[in-house]
């Protein structure tokens, strides 16, 4: 199976080489990287060009400025699937909230499903060093988003999935409005309407290591409009 593993990134200088690193180590070297960045003055796309003297795999995309999360993630998805060479593909954030260990274990689980998400929610999982309104903030949107749109998933916030590329190549963009994290929301209903078979698979969710967060008040407010988008679609009109 050929995986790429697809990174947005904005301001991630602190992390970027290590986190290569560790997503190079843990698949022994068998895998393309792909990292979408929204042009950080930090200097993230220059640690990438340098990191591809050693992988030669690595692909950067650099992208004009900060659009968002989801417009990251959609421009490396089509760049890759254009590409027409692998089997699966996997979306995680460079911050090690998310740690690539995890990797390996989402791709054996897409033997039994088309997505597998690496879960913050699902019976065994772990958050460590959140504070407290984080947590209800996170718990809370997961339960008002689950509520609205019916879709059976412990944690549809999370980015951290192994996507197979036959059903990724299903979904229409072209619908999908959010740019920030409700973008996740979004995909995922997308990948379900195509039919796609879910896994949750708990991990063990750090606070991130360094960088800068994307956390915002427009991805609050996304979030609060895109469940409601997602369960009555025809009362939304495309703006973007």
């Amino acid at each position: 199976m050929k995986i790429c593993v697809v990174i947005p990134t904005y301001n991630e200088h602190d992390n970027i080489s290590a986190f290569v690193g560790a997503v190079y180590g843990v698949m022994h070297g068998d895998v393309t990287v792909c990292v979408v960045d929204d042009n950080s003055p930090d200097g993230t796309g220059q640690d990438v060009e340098a990191l591809k003297k050693i992988f030669p795999s690595l692909i950067l995309i650099r992208r004009a400025g900060k659009e968002g999360l989801g417009k990251a993630y959609e421009q490396g998805f089509r760049e890759m699937l254009a590409r027409n060479e692998f089997d699966a593909i996997v979306m995680i954030d460079a911050d090690f909230s998310e740690h690539p260990l995890y990797i390996p274990d989402l791709l054996a689980r897409l033997k039994e499903a088309d997505v597998v998400v690496g879960s913050r929610y699902a019976p065994g999982a772990k958050i460590v060093g959140w504070s407290l309104w984080r947590r209800v903030l996170s718990l809370g949107g997961n339960f008002y988003a689950r509520m609205i749109t019916q879709i059976p998933l412990y944690d549809m916030t999370m980015g951290f999935a192994a996507i197979r590329s036959d059903y990724l190549r299903k979904v229409d963009f072209a619908t999908i409005n959010a740019s920030g994290y409700a973008f996740i929301m979004e995909l995922k209903n997308a990948l379900l309407k195509a039919g796609a078979r879910f896994s949750e698979m708990p991990i063990t969710f750090n606070e991130r290591l360094g960088g800068e967060s994307k956390f915002s008040g427009h991805i609050i407010s996304e979030g609060i409009i895109a469940p409601w988008r997602i369960r009555f679609p025809d009362r939304f009109k495309k703006t973007r």
